[in-house]
């Protein structure tokens, strides 16, 4: 949820000085609270398809992440006065290293993966869907888990997210940016 109506945009120098103990991504300037803490069935999708990932890229390039890791989406030659948008996605896989350093990572991930709870459905598939697209993340997942549902999102020849294509509990689904990596869901949402 945001915060009240702010006379001015923040950056990713007001955000390195909030209090650490508070959770806080930054879309488009504008400051949003995190919840507490997930709920367990959240977590349990989340590490199960961490591990998925992780197994898989055992021995490649990319990397994956698990939140909280600060991404900073945008240019890599923007100073930290700059940017406007600082986000903690679930699991975040990058394949460019340039572009990490030990805050976490200043430019554009691969693939994104965000699941979704009640606090944050707005921020999900609006504000950080848009927020992706326009930035040219790759793939870009979001998942329901009280629904039972996942939306992916890939960049088309357009160079933007076209409609989503809607996958259910019982459906196995091949993450896009790889080869080979296909996830039943059927595994994850428990």
């Amino acid at each position: 949820m945001p915060l009240p109506k702010q006379d001015r945009l923040f950056t990713y120098e007001d955000y390195l000085t909030w209090p650490s103990e508070e959770k806080w991504e930054l879309v488009e300037g504008v400051p949003y609270a995190m919840s507490p803490a997930p709920s367990r069935i959240h977590q349990e999708i989340c590490g199960e398809l961490f591990f998925k990932i992780r197994s898989y890229l055992e021995g490649k390039s990319c990397k994956v992440y698990i939140a909280p890791f600060d991404v900073r989406l945008c240019k890599t030659n923007d100073a930290e006065n700059e940017i406007i948008n600082v986000v903690q996605p679930d699991i975040t896989v990058i394949c460019n290293k340039d572009i990490l350093d030990d805050r976490g990572a200043k430019g554009i991930p691969d693939f994104i993966i965000e699941i979704v709870s009640p606090s944050s459905t707005f921020l999900d598939y609006v504000k950080k869907l848009n927020l992706y697209g326009e930035y040219g993340v790759k793939e870009y997942w979001i998942i329901d888990p009280m629904k039972k549902r996942l939306f992916v999102y890939q960049i088309d020849e357009t160079g933007k997210y076209g409609a989503p294509t809607i996958y259910r509990d019982e459906d196995a689904v091949k993450i896009g940016i790889f080869e080979n990596l296909v996830i039943n869901l059927k595994n994850i949402f428990i």
